[in-house]
């Protein structure tokens, strides 16, 4: 009989647990609890029904449409805490309205970058003084330097390869977008020798490399709790953002997908690690400095 009632109490905590909705207004501050409102509701439903919850294979099936049983406090709720998505949802509705209405760049013009418009100043200033520009270029081009010093040496001096593994799917992604679709050289484009890559060689322009391996850097060093370091890092990303733009070598769009390329390649090499470090028994030197 006790097995039997721990089993049918573990059952209903478990389906509670399911049957909780992050986006719930509490009813704790009243002396409730959500997990007795939620055992009443799964008995006889939100509005008196039988709500006829099921769980098959894990899912959770409601007998009725989610959105049929909120409230005005739950819509008060989700406004007052949680005003992110309720900004992303004005901003989808706002961006509609722009696409729809938007005017399309014709193919005889250039491209509409909001970023070269922001960096006008700084674009004359490169143009008109070549000295300065070079000796910027140079800056930049010992700060990817410094990135790829700094990924490496995770890898081979400390043993964590999560930051080259991610480096090196950034890069092969990159190679594979760039070349599938190659963006024109703006017009206005400032080049230097000194620049990476040295040489004024082509180049891919979407997306950024420096950027993204600046990010996969400064994550690495968050997560060794290098702070200063990282915030560093951050700073000299955001000058060489406004570097590149003002000297044409990006577009804002290659800026943008380079920092989401960096957070998204760095989750990857995480998730890589850990099914290598499940899946793959760790044995001998080269196995332990590659898995560590």
């Amino acid at each position: 009989m006790n097995a039997s009632a721990a089993a049918t109490t573990t059952t209903t905590a478990a389906r509670t647990t399911l049957l909780t909705s992050p986006y719930k207004r509490s009813n704790k501050a009243n002396g409730e609890s959500n997990d007795v409102n939620v055992m009443v509701n799964k008995k006889i439903g939100v509005h008196g029904n039988d709500g006829c919850y099921n769980v098959v294979n894990g899912g959770v099936y409601y007998g009725k449409a989610s959105f049929m049983k909120w409230t005005l406090d739950d819509v008060v709720y989700v406004a007052r805490y949680h005003r992110i998505p309720c900004v992303f949802a004005v901003g989808l509705l706002f961006f509609m309205y722009v696409e729809y209405t938007l005017r399309m760049v014709p193919d005889s013009s250039p491209p509409f970058d909001l970023g070269f418009i922001v960096t006008r100043s700084f674009h004359r200033a490169f143009a008109s003084w070549p000295e300065l520009n070079t000796s910027l270029a140079a800056l930049n081009t010992v700060f990817v330097g410094m990135q790829s010093v700094y990924i490496l040496w995770t890898w081979l001096i400390e043993g964590r390869p999560r930051a080259t593994i991610s480096a090196l799917f950034m890069f092969t992604c990159r190679g594979i977008l760039g070349y599938s679709t190659q963006l024109p050289l703006p017009k206005e484009f400032v080049g230097s020798g000194v620049d990476f890559p040295v040489g004024n060689v082509s180049f891919f322009l979407f997306f950024s490399g420096h950027v993204a391996g600046s990010v996969i850097a400064s994550l690495d060093m968050r997560r060794m709790q290098r702070w200063e370091l990282a915030w560093l890092f951050d700073t000299l990303n955001v000058l060489q953002a406004v570097r590149l733009l003002g000297t044409r070598g990006h577009y804002t769009i290659d800026l943008a997908v380079g920092v989401g390329a960096g957070i998204l390649f760095d989750s990857l090499a995480g998730k890589y690690e850990h099914s290598k470090r499940k899946a793959v028994p760790v044995s001998g030197t080269m196995k332990k400095a590659l898995l560590s």
